[in-house]
């Protein structure tokens, strides 16, 4: 399971997260705000995005973070939405550095030789 050592990102335009292994995976804020599966940014039966990402300011930024259990973070946004809940396993399977993309691409591209 991926866990952090380090999450910082309060008031700033980007997230940065340090796992255990030492990579570090950098979000923007706006980027992580979009991505929010909760009830009101992705309906439950449909799993269609509600969220209009043109609704969300370019200058977002965390007002808060917490840990919930062991496996997440519930953040707070400065545009008052604190209701979503963002896995670890989530955060690194989808981290936007080229390294993690690249290897985002083989392996879909491998699944898709199969």
């Amino acid at each position: 399971m991926a866990i952090p050592l380090e999450i910082i990102g309060l008031n700033r335009p980007e997230i940065t997260i340090v796992w255990e292994d030492e990579h570090r995976t950098v979000y923007p804020a706006r980027q992580l705000r979009i991505m929010c599966k909760c009830a009101h940014c992705v309906d439950e039966m449909s799993g269609k995005q509600r969220l209009n990402p043109d609704t969300v300011p370019s200058d977002i930024v965390v007002k808060n973070i917490e840990l919930v259990g062991g496996y997440a973070i519930s953040i707070a946004w400065s545009d008052r939405h604190n209701t979503g809940i963002y896995h670890f396993r989530r955060l690194r399977e989808q981290c936007p550095c080229e390294e993690c993309q690249a290897r985002q691409h083989f392996q879909a591209r491998s699944l898709f030789l199969l």
